[in-house]
């Protein structure tokens, strides 16, 4: 996907909403897309859009600092620009995000980030306004506690599997992921649904009731 066609592609997942972009999934079948609800949004108005570059580790009490500082800062360096960093950490104790991490993401155009795990820094994050969807936070650094394991492969979320470039859409009602061959197809239904919307609610406001309207729409 060149840059014009990602950007066009984030704007206009960006500008649906998620309960739309899941019910399309329902429809095509796929009814276990959606991430955990306790992955949440920094902020209330959070939303971010893009292909997923995964990342996974695992805790490592005692790890050394160095080694282990610099295969997350390789793996923030390599985020691609347009991108979601999408981690699985299998931990519950450490902060796996926090400013300068942010910054680094921010500064080389990736979109944001969903971590099924911690983060801090929350108040720096929230200045710069960056979108990231976490599990908790703690003042706790990963560095000595966790080890990154690999990046670019098929990572399990809340029993949702996420291949790298699977479609990430998230906003405050959750987390959506769209496979990649999907993506095109989920993303025009999912505009016609929007566009179709705006009809429905006209004829509800008209006097139509509801299951006048969905006969007539076919979607409610």
């Amino acid at each position: 996907m060149g840059e014009r066609e990602a950007r066009e592609t984030a704007a206009r997942f960006s500008a649906l909403y998620t309960g739309a972009v899941t019910d399309v999934m329902d429809r095509l079948g796929y009814r276990n897309q959606t991430l955990p609800s306790e992955l949440m949004p920094l902020r209330f108005g959070m939303r971010l859009a893009g292909p997923a570059f995964t990342i996974e580790g695992r805790p490592h009490p005692g790890n050394d600092y160095d080694t282990s500082v610099r295969k997350i800062l390789e793996m923030l360096g390599a985020v691609p620009e347009h991108h979601v960093a999408v981690y699985q950490t299998n931990d519950r104790i450490s902060a796996h995000l926090g400013e300068l991490s942010v910054t680094s993401l921010k500064a080389r155009g990736a979109r944001g980030a969903v971590i099924d795990g911690g983060c801090r820094d929350v108040d720096y994050i929230l200045r710069q306004d960056y979108p990231v969807f976490c599990r908790y936070t703690t003042p706790q650094d990963c560095v000595v506690r966790w080890e990154l394991t690999a990046v670019n492969v098929a990572v399990t979320v809340g029993g949702v599997r996420i291949e790298p470039g699977d479609y990430i859409v998230a906003d405050h009602d959750g987390i959506v992921v769209v496979p990649d061959k999907l993506r095109d197809r989920v993303l025009e239904d999912a505009e016609s649904k929007v566009a179709t919307e705006g009809d429905i609610r006209a004829a509800v406001l008209g006097g139509a009731l509801p299951l006048e309207a969905y006969d007539r729409y076919g979607t409610f």
